[in-house]
């Protein structure tokens, strides 16, 4: 593994971006979100997934351009259509409406519909938190979980985000999926050649799948599943996850009209690839129209500062909080460079041939 500097590998993603059909304005936008991954130690949804956008923009499936058509637009709320856009901008835009509206109303929302990938969630969450509001934000994915009691993936991984200010030295961002694990982990496990873990994927009779390679394959052909948190069984709370999955599969498709389940399946009627029309659902809260803003971070963190500070289980020395971790990750990251292992090299270099990209970045 080799690091390389973070704005040597920013400034390479924007001009991918940018050579692909991405308007500059646009490929700075798209190319922040994924060094927000990677500064973050969230090494499957920074450069490691950038060959993907950049294979889909050549397949057709993803336009460069993102056309933003505004469907409904009220007091506090809007809807938006992405047209198969880029991800990243029409949920940097929505988020930005949302702030907006909750200056003026005290809640922003805006729920979008035909979008594509837009990163990690905790982006847009942060955007809020910069603002002195909280942020929430969902979205649902192509088809890869299974339901408790099924084997048939039919829901996404479907994360939920939740970002605050605090009184410490950074916000409090929850950002999960609500499967055990998602898609992006895999790829990553992939490129760092090992296994899956057992208790993460099942094949359609229920056995653990643990080949990575066949898993990536089979999960495209619908013949394997991802797991909902809590797993097989209700005994372990896996009604819990698949409960929250559906609870964010209509928050992003039946408040926008959208597609859902396999209607995300990424395929037209004849099989082939096509856009894969996903929803997302964000909302900003304004702090200031409920309490003082000081008084709600020092809580907020007294509440982080209770956790971090009870007892730890044995054989653990600390205990952290949503956000820590990453906040402490980016500190080392700007210092020493985003790591980069053989196979994320062999993309990098995959797209500086294809696009001639001189200087080359490795």
């Amino acid at each position: 593994m080799e690091r390389l500097p973070v704005e040597t590998l920013k400034n390479f993603m924007v001009e991918v971006f940018k050579r692909s059909g991405v308007p500059e304005e646009d490929a700075e936008i798209c190319s922040e979100v994924l060094i927000a991954s990677d500064l973050r130690g969230i090494e499957s949804h920074g450069i490691g997934r950038l060959k993907m956008y950049y294979d889909r923009i050549k397949a057709g499936i993803q336009e460069p351009v993102t056309r933003i058509e505004v469907i409904k637009d009220k007091a506090a709320t809007a809807v938006w259509d992405g047209n198969n856009g880029m991800g990243q901008v029409i949920s940097f835009r929505a988020m930005e409406t949302a702030i907006e509206k909750a200056k003026q109303f005290g809640l922003g929302a805006v729920a979008v519909r035909n979008s594509t990938h837009f990163g990690i969630c905790g982006y847009y969450a942060n955007m809020a938190c910069q603002e002195n509001m909280m942020g929430l934000i969902f979205t649902n994915a192509r088809p890869s979980v299974c339901p408790t009691f099924g084997v048939e993936p039919l829901l996404g991984t479907n994360p939920i985000c939740f970002g605050a200010p605090t009184d410490l030295a950074f916000p409090f961002i929850y950002d999960a999926a609500t499967s055990i694990t998602q898609r992006g982990k895999i790829e990553q496990y992939a490129r760092e050649e090992k296994e899956t873990p057992v208790g993460w994927a099942i094949d359609l009779e229920g056995k653990p799948y643990t080949d990575t390679n066949h898993l990536l394959v089979d999960l495209v052909k619908q013949q394997a599943s991802l797991l909902p948190l809590g797993g097989t069984d209700e005994l372990t709370g896996s009604h819990k996850g698949y409960g929250l999955a559906t609870m964010v599969e209509i928050l992003c498709a039946a408040l926008q009209n959208g597609c859902f389940l396999d209607q995300l399946l990424g395929q037209d009627e004849n099989g082939k690839a096509a856009p894969y029309k996903l929803g997302h659902f964000f909302m900003a809260i304004n702090i200031e129209f409920f309490t003082d803003l000081d008084s709600f971070k020092k809580t907020t963190g007294d509440i982080c500062r209770r956790l971090q500070n009870s007892l730890t289980f044995p054989g653990q020395n600390r205990i952290w909080v949503a956000g820590e971790k990453e906040y402490e990750k980016e500190i080392e990251v700007r210092r020493e460079g985003i790591p980069v292992i053989p196979n994320l090299r062999k993309d990098i270099e995959v797209m500086q041939k294809e696009l001639n990209i001189v200087p080359p970045v490795i």
